[in-house]
């Protein structure tokens, strides 16, 4: 934790969060991650705490806490496994937030209860599998019948696509790239029509599920749009903006877990008589890994002030995010490195943050994406 930036709050968090992290997720990290496994009753047990609705008004049943405790949140669970760290930032950042900064007062009280406690777990979709980047593309449409929309068409790399309760989704309601022609559509499981594909048999973030929805002839009703018809494609790139702090400080946590593996490690080996954290190359490894956490840390918390002061984040939050998902890859490949050969076995830790990190600067917009939207913002 950033000197000076530390209240009694984020104390709290960041201790509740850590001793969390330790007692009920490290135990277990290997074995969800070799399973493929999605820790449902662990999500449920964070529900509890608070951790799944740190940005939820109290009126909600959340936490109503700011951008600053929930990137601690975020990044205290990383630093112990990545994949949970990544639940955690979807069901805030993406479902439950698309519903709350967008969603009326029925929809607020309806759906946000829910998610805030942990009683359900939400997903969101916006990619699919012909677009990825160009969301503006998409195929999945909705008609228009009466009271009811009629949903057909698919989302792949979906978060919790099998085992969440609830879904925001974005749907063609207009033409193909038209950024107004898109809407966002909250279906719960259940809903005729609504489905899930098999789950993703991923390189890393394994305990953190992934698979498609489905829609075929899914009837919707217009009480589960949120906003207007036409408006879901500009209020998920608002969603994003929070989104993507939230892919930031799982990257710093990532990192920082990278980190500590591998100072500890370079303490305990010891070659030509003497630990190899004496040695330069080694020493200087560190050096460099501990002031790129830094630098990202500080550039995290910037945008979350910002966010906090509801100014637009747009820029900064592209910066932090390119940033520390870059730098994420680069301290846990420096890890693996520090270890040796050991760091290729999965006897030690360095190997799964490896593995880990490379998701960061995919989701959410991959690091292109991101240098696309500052070099647009730069250039306005």
């Amino acid at each position: 934790m950033l000197a000076g930036v530390k209240t009694e709050n984020l104390k709290l968090i960041e201790e509740s969060a850590r001793d969390f992290a330790e007692r009920v997720i490290r135990p277990n990290v290997m074995e969800w991650d070799e399973a493929q496994f999605f820790p449902v009753d662990v999500m449920k047990q964070m529900g509890e705490l608070g951790f799944l609705g740190v940005l939820v008004p109290e009126a909600y049943g959340g936490a109503g806490f700011g951008y600053q405790e929930y990137i601690t949140v975020i990044k205290e669970i990383a630093k112990v496994c990545g994949s949970i760290g990544l639940s955690v930032a979807a069901h805030n950042s993406l479902c439950t937030g698309h519903i709350m900064y967008f969603g009326n007062e029925e929809q607020k009280k309806r759906w946000l209860p829910k998610l805030a406690t942990g009683q359900w777990i939400g997903a969101w979709g916006l990619t699919e599998t012909g677009t990825g980047s160009d969301a503006g593309g998409m195929a999945t449409t909705a008609v228009r019948d009466g009271d009811y929309w009629v949903i057909n068409g698919s989302k792949n790399f979906i978060t919790h696509a099998i085992s969440g309760d609830v879904a925001v989704v974005m749907v063609r309601t207009g033409a193909k790239g038209d950024s107004h022609g898109m809407t966002a559509f909250v279906i719960e499981k259940g809903t005729p029509g609504f489905s899930s594909g098999k789950k993703e048999n991923k390189l890393g973030m394994r305990a953190s599920e992934t698979a498609c929805l489905f829609f075929e002839n899914c009837r919707v009703h217009k009480d589960n749009i949120l906003g207007e018809v036409g408006d879901g494609f500009v209020q998920a790139l608002k969603v994003l903006d929070g989104g993507r702090i939230s892919i930031a400080a799982l990257s710093l946590g990532i990192a920082e877990g990278a980190y500590a593996a591998a100072l500890e490690y370079s303490k305990e080996r010891e070659q030509f008589g003497q630990p190899i954290s004496n040695f330069q190359s080694i020493a200087f490894k560190l050096a460099d890994m501990a002031t790129k956490i830094h630098g990202a840390e500080l550039m995290i918390r910037n945008a979350g002030s910002i966010k906090d002061a509801n100014e637009k984040v747009t820029l900064e939050s592209a910066m932090a995010k390119l940033y520390a998902s870059e730098i994420c890859v680069q301290v846990a490949e420096e890890g693996v490195q520090i270890h040796g050969g050991y760091g290729y076995t999965k006897d030690y830790p360095a190997e799964k943050f490896w593995r880990d990190s490379k998701l960061c600067t995919i989701g959410e917009g991959t690091s292109e994406i991101q240098k696309l939207v500052i070099s647009r913002n730069l250039l306005k």
